[in-house]
């Protein structure tokens, strides 16, 4: 992975994190923490969904990204959503 590539995978990240903050409002953890989420939400996706055998094509190969990255961030989101909400005992 070259170091541009890696800067687009963060800024892709960062977008699809913002955006499952504002899709996922109960399970956010406000924006600094939902950005991160992203990103880790968007190295996750890039390599789940292939090995998965989901895959899919958008008019825009950035708008694909965000999508992969942004169902990424939506399903951190909810499972560390989910956690942060778990009583404890």
């Amino acid at each position: 992975m070259t170091a541009t590539s890696l800067i687009i995978l963060l800024l892709i990240g960062a977008i699809a994190g913002w955006l499952a903050g504002v899709i996922v409002r109960g399970f956010g953890f406000g924006l600094i923490r939902n950005i991160v989420i992203g990103i880790i939400g968007a190295l996750l996706a890039s390599w789940l969904l292939p090995l998965l055998g989901i895959s899919f094509s958008v008019v825009n190969p950035f708008i694909t990204a965000v999508l992969y990255a942004l169902i990424g961030a939506i399903v951190l989101l909810v499972i560390a959503g989910l956690f942060r909400r778990a009583p404890r005992a």
